[in-house]
């Protein structure tokens, strides 16, 4: 039978952890489990199209780890881990968890690899990858949101991230060339962007207009520096803007 002594240290243990505020990030560790769950579900039901049986090991750890409801409005956190795009102002979304998953797949990331994205959004996108790569540089064509990811980003710890406000049309050449390229916007494919990939570099982005049928497609470029397409999936993405159009 226990001593008074450690029956009162028992109860002061267990005071202090009734009184330890809990990880908030752990409180969705459930839901997190649970949209990548759906998400493989997805991807075995999509291979056909894809070519992707399953996620790659890493991919999966960084949709467990990236906490998607500090990257979405506060009034929509409950939402956060379901399969499905959600609005973040300024007529944009956050892009549907499969969506980033399978993008993010395709391009094969590698620890050593240099990547850009084009419409940074709420920066979810961006955390994945800064989870899979050395270096992540991503463009947001609209001020108020590349300044809101970016101070989310940088309070998360995402120090591998660097945010630009401009025009996505025109890439980032300072930085170039990139072992992969990410657009989250559909429309058309920037020739700036083809220019700025890496020879033996993927490209993966929504082709067509917002009210067309839009592909996601696979752009690869050879050693040579030829180019290639493939269609992979339908897709509705906002429309991919440049300066020109804003204005």
């Amino acid at each position: 039978m226990p001593s008074f002594t450690m029956k009162v240290n028992i109860l002061l243990i267990g005071v202090l952890i009734i009184a330890t505020p809990a990880d908030t990030s752990d409180l969705y560790r459930v839901d997190r489990q649970q949209m990548v769950d759906t998400i493989t579900y997805e991807v075995a039901e999509t291979a056909s199209y894809t070519g992707r049986e399953v996620l790659a090991a890493n991919v999966i750890r960084a949709l467990l780890t990236v906490p998607r409801h500090e990257f979405v409005p506060f009034l929509m956190r409950q939402q956060a881990y379901i399969n499905s795009p959600l609005p973040i102002g300024h007529n944009q979304t956050i892009s549907q968890p499969y969506i980033v998953a399978i993008m993010t797949e395709l391009i094969d990331p590698q620890p050593d690899h240099k990547v850009l994205e084009i419409g940074t959004g709420s920066g979810y996108q961006a955390a994945i990858l800064s989870r899979l790569v050395n270096q992540v540089y991503t463009i947001e064509i609209i001020a108020e949101l590349a300044i809101a990811a970016k101070k989310t980003l940088a309070r998360l710890e995402y120090n591998n991230v660097y945010v630009r406000a401009g025009d996505g049309y025109l890439g980032w050449p300072e930085q170039a060339p990139f072992d992969s390229i990410i657009v989250t916007a559909g429309g058309e494919i920037p020739e700036q962007l083809l220019m700025q990939l890496k020879p033996g570099g993927t490209m993966i982005i929504p082709v067509g207009g917002f009210y067309e049928t839009q592909y996601l497609t696979l752009i690869t470029k050879d050693d040579e520096g030829k180019i290639f397409k493939r269609k992979i999936l339908p897709v509705r993405f906002v429309p991919l803007i440049n300066s020109r159009q804003r204005d």
